[in-house]
């Protein structure tokens, strides 16, 4: 049986996969979907989303994703990973994620031998089907954004250019790390097309332990009896800085050890020793006082 079944879990409760369910929504973390899903409904075209790693950039685009899912009028991919070579890859990569053809007809899958230009008249074409012809919202998002070669920057700005007297034709979500402001502003005629930016924060102590709280409740667990004393919040916050990441992780470690120690709630001294085995193995340079 599984740790948290014994717990009274439903579900595990601290995954590090960006499930949009197990996303505890901080005020920053609500603040940027609301004015995201707000700038793709009136197609502004551009917007950033700036953070630390761990931060809850991965989970946010999830979370925008489920939101488009929800409504009929916007189709959607997000990319992954956008380390691509050469701008030609980068092309074809949109064009078939879009399911965009390189024919007349601007359906299907592009073909191996199509030029640049092939491919950028075709997904122009394709925009404006959609967009124009069809009342239908097209948007990119684009997950570690840091990763795009100046080429690719660059092919993501001529893409904005598509655009009618009153909107763009492609909505364009930038999340990546710090680094990819510097990016950004290196790129004449770039930085100017962003309409919303904004930078995710580490939570605070409240934050933190609303975030564990909400988590536990979304597995499943009904007790009431706290699984986590404020104590040990205290610390787990002190130890991650923040970080919801490394919150998730040390909250996972923590409950494996309830378990296996037979207690009822992580306390204080059971963080400080998961901490102090960190230090002692090298993982983690921080030393409690």
């Amino acid at each position: 049986m599984s740790y948290y079944r014994i717990l009274g879990f439903e579900q595990e409760p601290f995954s590090t996969s960006p499930d949009p369910n197990f996303f505890y929504l901080t005020q920053e973390h609500e603040s940027a979907l609301t004015n995201l899903l707000i700038e793709l409904r009136l197609r502004r075209g551009l917007s950033v989303i700036l953070g630390d790693v761990g931060t809850g950039k991965t989970s946010l685009s999830r979370k925008l994703v489920q939101c488009l899912k929800e409504r009929g009028d916007f189709i959607f991919h997000i990319l992954l990973d956008p380390s691509f070579e050469d701008e030609s890859l980068f092309l074809t990569a949109l064009a078939r994620n879009f399911e965009i053809g390189s024919g007349n007809g601007g359906e299907g899958r592009p073909e191996s031998g199509f030029t640049v230009l092939d491919l950028k008249e075709s997904l122009e074409r394709f925009l404006y089907q959609k967009a124009v012809a069809q009342h239908q919202t097209v948007v990119l998002v684009v997950d570690e954004a840091q990763k795009l070669s100046e080429s690719s920057m660059e092919t993501l700005r001529l893409l904005l250019n598509f655009e009618t007297n009153e909107n763009k034709l492609l909505q364009l979500v930038l999340l990546g790390q710090l680094e990819l402001h510097a990016k950004i502003m290196s790129i004449p005629n770039f930085c100017d097309r962003v309409s919303f930016r904004f930078t995710l924060n580490p939570l605070g102590f409240r934050e933190t332990k609303d975030m564990i709280q909400f988590r536990i409740r979304q597995a499943g667990y009904l007790a009431a009896a706290p699984l986590f004393l404020d104590e040990a919040i205290g610390l787990i916050h002190q130890v991650s800085r923040g970080y919801p990441r490394r919150i998730t992780l040390l909250c996972h470690r923590a409950l494996k050890n309830l378990v296996l120690r037979n207690k009822w709630a992580v306390d204080e001294g059971m963080i400080r020793e998961l901490v102090d085995e960190d230090v002692k193995q090298g993982w983690l340079t921080q030393v409690l006082h």
